[in-house]
């Protein structure tokens, strides 16, 4: 689980504009493994990419990591606008 955390914040770090606010937050489901990525506001449409291809390929390689027994997801929270 580390390595996948490690892995998702090396891929990560270089696309975003403020790599402070990154957190990674972990839930462990039944059936999943998440990781919630919480960015700034300005950072979501850089992890995105057009059409969505930048994040297409990070969960590709996030994917391909073997884990024991759950499969994992990635996903990106949007903070709601107050």
């Amino acid at each position: 689980m580390d390595t996948i955390e490690n892995l998702i914040i090396a891929i990560i770090n270089p696309l975003i504009t403020s790599p402070d606010q990154l957190t990674i937050k972990i839930i462990d489901g039944p059936e999943f493994l998440e990781y919630h990525l919480d960015l700034a506001p300005s950072d979501i449409g850089r992890v995105i990419g057009k059409k969505g291809r930048t994040i297409k390929a990070i969960r590709a390689i996030v994917y391909s990591v073997p884990t024991q027994g759950k499969k994992v997801r990635l996903v990106i929270d949007e903070k709601e606008k107050a």
